[in-house]
């Protein structure tokens, strides 16, 4: 295969300023690449929904649907990628490198996640067509605001998809693998509140706000506290002065977990220290825990990592690139994605990896060849013969 049209495609895409909640452009252009492409297209109401949460998310996009009638037998295949990038994102400049690199020119992301796995699945669509190749129905998923906590995917409409078995294209890497398993993630917005006064003159008459916190937070173990359980206390702001006894403090934190309950269970376990440490000083807490995705386990014996297996093989074969053994193929991530709540919403989603690297930071790059696998994965995904 050419990289050519991966390579203009990606440069087309990138040039779009599409931070989290600014994808009107990216997702005009979008929805007319697969009209060209010969697929019916419809949108859901998440813009709407994302803008009364927040007036200023005036730039945002719905997300997208495509529908590609199928020409051969087989139940509907669901291919996804998220449309928005971290910043800084804007103004960014595609560099070509000798050694078959996508960079940045540094003073942005490059927007491979996920461009990557955006052209990805345009290509796969494209080969389609041009060749007439047999293939079941297909659908196409494209999401807004995915990097802050799939916060666009949380108004997916389901009755707008058919498909029992789904590829998410947005695992970083080298290409050929796939996630199958990936944590819940959980919030911690903590405010202890307790009572202001003059430090100098009248400090007895406060309840320091601080002091709570920190003898709770001084009780919590944070970091790896387990297998597949991490805690983390981000952020922590509050104070007017420094005279001034502080009445309020917030801080952030976020827990991950490879099993829903174990999250579920340290989240109780931080706001029951928060609250105690703060009544014994005459102070309160409010512990606002927030769900953003929950975990999931694929099974290996299952349809879409069955057919995943087929589709890479396949793949690596036809670009006459190695082999990796089948232990190799499927991972373990501690990332969250689209597919969680996909997975959470009955459809069995595998993310497939498709050669960004770097991701989230202006050293971010992709390799051309990865990119031409990830391709060649996806074609073989949507003309997979086999059900199972």
């Amino acid at each position: 295969m050419s990289s050519d049209y991966l390579i203009e495609e990606f440069k087309k895409l990138a040039a779009f300023d599409c931070e989290s909640y600014h994808e009107s452009g990216i997702a005009a252009y979008l929805r007319g690449r697969l009209k060209e492409l010969g697929l019916g297209v419809a949108i859901d109401g998440a813009r709407e929904r994302l803008l009364a949460e927040d007036p200023e998310r005036c730039e945002t996009s719905s997300n997208i649907y495509g529908y590609l009638k199928g020409n051969t037998e087989g139940e509907a295949r669901l291919f996804c990628a998220h449309m928005d990038t971290v910043s800084p994102g804007r103004g960014k400049y595609v560099i070509l490198t000798n050694d078959g690199r996508l960079i940045s020119d540094g003073k942005t992301v490059l927007g491979a996640d996920d461009v990557s796995g955006i052209v990805s699945i345009l290509y796969a669509l494209k080969e389609i067509k041009e060749k007439n190749l047999p293939h079941p129905d297909i659908e196409v998923l494209l999401t807004v605001a995915e990097e802050p906590y799939c916060s666009g995917s949380r108004f997916i409409d389901y009755s707008l998809l058919s498909a029992k078995t789904g590829y998410v294209f947005d695992l970083s890497g080298k290409a050929g693998r796939a996630a199958i398993s990936a944590p819940s993630i959980i919030s911690l917005d903590i405010t202890v509140e307790g009572r202001a006064a003059h430090a100098g003159f009248s400090p007895e008459k406060g309840v320091n706000a601080l002091n709570a916190a920190a003898a709770a937070l001084a009780q919590i173990r944070t970091g790896r506290l387990e297998d597949g359980l991490t805690l983390n206390f981000g952020t922590i702001r509050g104070g007017e002065g420094k005279n001034i006894v502080p009445e309020k403090v917030y801080i952030g934190g976020e827990i991950r977990s490879s099993v829903h309950e174990k999250a579920l269970k340290e989240a109780d376990r931080v706001r029951e220290i928060f609250e105690n440490e703060a009544q014994k000083l005459g102070a309160a807490a409010d512990v606002r825990v927030t769900e953003h995705i929950r975990a999931y386990r694929l099974d290996t014996a299952g349809t879409a990592v069955s057919r995943f297996l087929r589709a890479t093989e396949a793949a690596e074969k036809k670009l006459h690139v190695g082999t990796a053994p089948t232990v190799d193929r499927c991972v373990e991530t501690f990332g969250g994605s689209d597919a969680n709540r996909l997975n959470a919403n009955g459809i069995e989603t595998a993310v497939i990896a498709c050669g960004m690297e770097n991701c989230h930071t202006t050293a971010e790059y992709a390799v051309i060849a990865d990119i031409e696998l990830s391709a060649e994965t996806a074609l073989a995904l949507m003309t997979d013969p086999e059900q199972t």
